[in-house]
């Protein structure tokens, strides 16, 4: 697990063919702006707003016709045969838009940007749902860092390229046009040919139903509310996102007092953003969903976006990228749009990680479809909102984007609301990184789903922490009342889901009722932690299990993952030389070690088993320790 994913055959070849893709969607899509622009409508005497608006409509059209179609076919076909056929598609239609872009056929053009949305609606369902096939659960994030990455890049190279390619003299740019589209397309077809099978769960045949199959995809997908949340949430996205490049052109003109050269590089700004985002959600993640960077990302676009919108209107005019660089203003500009970026990448990759994650093998592509609809829907809601502040109220720019802004901080605060314990996880995940340096292993024997006991060894006070941020999923955990209320602190037991218990002696009923509540969450499908031991050792090593894990199982028969720790026993808050607390710390940031085994049946957890195998891990943890 510890290669990059991109020396990994199962996601190496799937990563570049989508890249390709990507770039190859962008350069003839620029080009092909470009050529409308400054060749067709000076030549024939046409309208450049209704051209560039009928290009985006011809392009968006296909993702609200055939995106519900390219999920079922995604859902009932071999992933692997369909992308290469999708490929196939992308090669007959560059062929053809190369003869076309030698011969001036712009209307010829029009139609195979037509041809290129739809063969990009057909693929977007592939995309996210092969994933899950090929990835394990640990490495989705880091897939899906990458692909955006990946996507985002390539939007910004491509876009960087046709404007190189139509800056030649007019035979010369025809021929490196026509060369480069049907290039790229040849190696997308290549770098399919090494993507593994990735064989359908619920084969059968497809029809094309345009209206009444995207119906049918929405109504799905409303009918799972967390998944449908998740693609509100990242069609949200998408809609800043349109708003702001939309408009970025006019802000360079209108403020930055830039020309085409300054727009390249804030798009580039933003688009390397948005990689750094994703990349850096990965990271944080350490191979879990976390879903507490959505909020926090959503609050960081809000951030950078109402810095981004107070930018002055520089001085001067038409002022070269040379000139602009070195002004601080639009450094400014640069830094703030490159934030907005960050913040998208944190908030987007985590979304479409909970699609794959929630969604069924058999209906995954068409919850992707769904998303693709909703996208399309929310890019036409943007150019929509555009005009209306614009145009219709004629708001200034800046007005505009502290809008943008206002939104992004009204989707955090409404993320934060419902998921609360999502940023408090992440939080403990922070703050356990920052007192100890943490090795894990085993973690993927936490079911992915379903109900799940974790037991351990418990050393300190830390214990609930470090595993709890440690785990892929989040946990609740029994702890003595006394502590649980302890003033100034019940607030956070609460919002964790601790689960308080008392012995019978202080609170006659106390352990009943605890197990009462543990009965409810495993039954809700949650994971809960307990410390079998009912106390913190006093000596370093394992004492005996008490008999609270075997009324759970009587109640709650479901699986028991043994975990053990090490590294924390002499820390300031364990009971070694003295009780916790008591004692000043006696190392920065020390090593620990923390193991999961395999998930044990509920016939194989008896206490005796569980206390040995724990003991095993707890040597296993030492040993990692060194």
């Amino acid at each position: 697990m510890s290669r990059s994913l991109l020396t990994r055959r199962h996601f190496a070849p799937f990563f570049w063919t989508q890249a390709l893709g990507a770039f190859n969607d962008n350069v003839f899509k620029n080009v092909l702006l470009l050529l409308l622009t400054f060749v067709a409508v000076p030549r024939h005497g046409w309208d450049t707003g209704l051209l560039n608006n009928l290009a985006a409509g011809l392009f968006i059209l296909p993702f609200l016709l055939f995106s519900a179609w390219g999920g079922t076919l995604a859902d009932r076909l071999d992933k692997q045969r369909l992308i290469r056929r999708l490929k196939l598609l992308e090669l007959a239609t560059m062929c053809l838009a190369a003869a076309a872009v030698w011969f001036e056929q712009f209307l010829l053009l029009l139609g195979l940007l037509f041809m290129m949305g739809t063969q990009s609606a057909l693929f977007g369902p592939v995309k996210y749902s092969i994933l899950p096939q090929h990835l394990p659960r640990t490495e989705l994030v880091r897939g899906n860092a990458w692909v955006n990455l990946g996507t985002f890049v390539s939007i910004l190279l491509g876009t960087l390229l046709a404007g190189v390619l139509t800056s030649f003299d007019e035979r010369t740019a025809r021929l490196a046009i026509a060369v480069t589209l049907v290039g790229v397309a040849l190696l997308g077809c290549l770098a399919s040919l090494a993507v593994p099978p990735a064989p359908s769960s619920d084969p059968g045949r497809v029809s094309w139903r345009p209206f009444a199959g995207s119906v049918a995809v929405l109504r799905d997908s409303w009918r799972q509310p967390r998944i449908f949340r998740a693609l509100v949430g990242i069609s949200l996205f998408w809609f800043l996102g349109t708003c702001y490049l939309t408009q970025l052109p006019a802000w360079v003109r209108d403020v930055a007092q830039g020309g085409e050269s300054a727009v390249s590089w804030l798009l580039g700004a933003f688009a390397l953003g948005v990689g750094s985002g994703a990349m850096l959600c990965a990271r944080l993640s350490a191979g879990r969903l976390e879903l507490g960077l959505v909020p926090l990302g959503a609050l960081l676009i809000a951030v950078a976006g109402f810095a981004f919108a107070e930018q002055p209107t520089l001085a001067g005019e038409a002022l070269t990228l040379s000139e602009l660089i070195v002004a601080p203003g639009f450094i400014g500009m640069t830094l703030a749009l490159a934030l907005v970026g960050v913040g998208g990448g944190l908030y987007i990759v985590p979304l479409y990680t909970l699609v794959q994650v929630l969604s069924t093998d058999d209906r995954r592509a068409r919850m992707i479809a769904a998303n693709n609809l909703l996208n399309a829907l929310f890019m036409v809601l943007a150019a929509g909102f555009g005009i209306l502040l614009l145009s219709v109220l004629q708001v200034s720019l800046s007005i505009f984007f502290a809008w943008l802004a206002g939104i992004a901080l009204l989707i955090g605060i409404v993320a934060l609301t419902i998921n609360p314990r999502a940023v408090l996880r992440l939080a403990i995940f922070v703050l356990t990184r920052v007192l100890y340096r943490l090795r894990f292993a085993g973690r993927d024997h936490i079911p992915a789903e379903g109900p799940a006991l974790v037991v351990c060894n418990h050393v300190s006070f830390m214990d609930a922490l470090v595993i709890g941020g440690a785990s892929p999923r989040a946990l609740r955990f029994l702890m003595d009342r006394p502590i649980y209320e302890s003033p100034g602190l019940n607030w956070f037991f609460r919002l964790a889901g601790a689960i308080p218990v008392d012995s019978e002696r202080r609170d006659p009923g106390g352990v009943r009722r605890a197990m009462q509540e543990v009965s409810r969450a495993l039954r809700d499908g949650e994971v809960v932690m307990l410390f079998p031991e009912g106390r913190l050792t006093t000596d370093g090593e394992v004492q005996d299990f008490r008999r609270g894990v075997d009324m759970i199982l009587r109640r709650d028969a479901v699986p028991v993952v043994p975990a053990a720790l090490a590294g924390l026993w002499g820390s300031w808050t364990s009971h070694c030389e003295g009780r916790a607390f008591t004692k000043l710390p006696r190392r920065f940031r020390p090593r620990v070690a923390l193991v999961f085994g395999e998930a044990l049946s509920p016939a194989q957890a008896d206490r005796a088993t569980l206390e040995a195998r724990v003991r095993e891990l707890k040597k296993e943890a030492e040993q990692k320790l060194g």
